[in-house]
């Protein structure tokens, strides 16, 4: 459906990672082989906080323009440094293609991303946003399902508690579709963030993800890899989930386990199981 980058480290300028790689976020918008589909031309989205200022409200560049046709993209990437970053490239599914349907979402300093669908949300729409909160309703923008699902974890408690909201929200999706007959409602990768922290998740109703990976240990791969210079741009906190690897080097990327929530700050990375029972 998409494709999507998280990035948390020492501070970093974006197109390093977003179009510097071999199989980096804008190559994926143009070919993506793990991808449910190849091309994710639909849009992007770019938020980031400012180097000093992780607990401010994150900045945002949204673009229905392919994300390999942007200069705007380039042009943000390769000057300014973010230690916190997400980037999502779009294959609409359904809703149009407008500004207010790219991702990452933001609330307060918060941002969120998906990839996958929750399924016949036709069907399920009008139960979810109803389920929001009265509060959070008119923050509701565009017309996208994964809005709505971030929208319904802020409502469940997603500033206090992320991993315990994102589920609860989750299993409502679920209920609410199999009230409508759907059998597998909910299919996706997820990432939101405070702008210190990075919660990411692995899941669908069936047991079949998207595609999730997260980067090795940046000090592990440059003593397996001295000679790559490119590898020398990262500082040793450095490390991004992604929908699929960056680049072909053995060892450089791992897949996040299905049915996961994963943690990643300052301290490092850790995952956990999520929704197995």
């Amino acid at each position: 459906m998409c494709r999507w980058l998280a990035y948390s480290g020492e501070p970093l300028r974006p197109a390093e990672v977003i179009l510097n790689t071999e199989h980096s976020l804008v190559a994926q918008s143009l070919n993506s082989p793990l991808g449910k589909e190849t091309v994710n031309g639909d849009g992007f989205g770019f938020g980031w906080y400012p180097t000093g200022e992780s607990t401010s409200q994150p900045a945002l560049f949204h673009s229905t323009e392919p994300a390999w046709n942007d200069e705007n993209l380039r042009e943000l990437t390769s000057t300014i440094e973010s230690p916190l970053f997400f980037s999502h490239v779009r294959a609409a599914a359904g809703p149009p293609i407008q500004q207010t349907n790219c991702h990452p979402f933001r609330y307060e300093n918060w941002l969120f991303m998906h990839n996958g669908y929750l399924k016949d949300f036709h069907k399920t729409k009008r139960d979810l946003t109803f389920a929001v909160d009265p509060s959070l309703y008119p923050r509701i923008l565009g017309t996208t399902d994964s809005e709505a699902l971030f929208h319904l974890a802020l409502t469940f408690g997603l500033q206090d508690d992320p991993v315990d909201a994102m589920g609860k929200a989750i299993r409502m999706v679920e209920k609410v579709g199999h009230e409508h007959g759907i059998d597998f409602p909910m299919q996706g990768t997820l990432a939101v963030t405070d702008g210190a922290t990075i919660w990411t998740f692995r899941y669908s109703s069936q047991g079949r993800s998207r595609s999730l990976f997260h980067s090795a240990d940046i000090g592990t791969l440059q003593e397996m890899y001295p000679d790559i210079e490119r590898l020398k741009a990262f500082g040793k906190t450095a490390r991004v989930v992604v929908s699929e690897p960056l680049n072909d080097l053995p060892g450089a990327f791992i897949e996040v386990p299905e049915s996961s929530a994963s943690v990643l700050n300052t301290t490092g990375y850790s995952t956990e199981p999520f929704l197995q029972s």
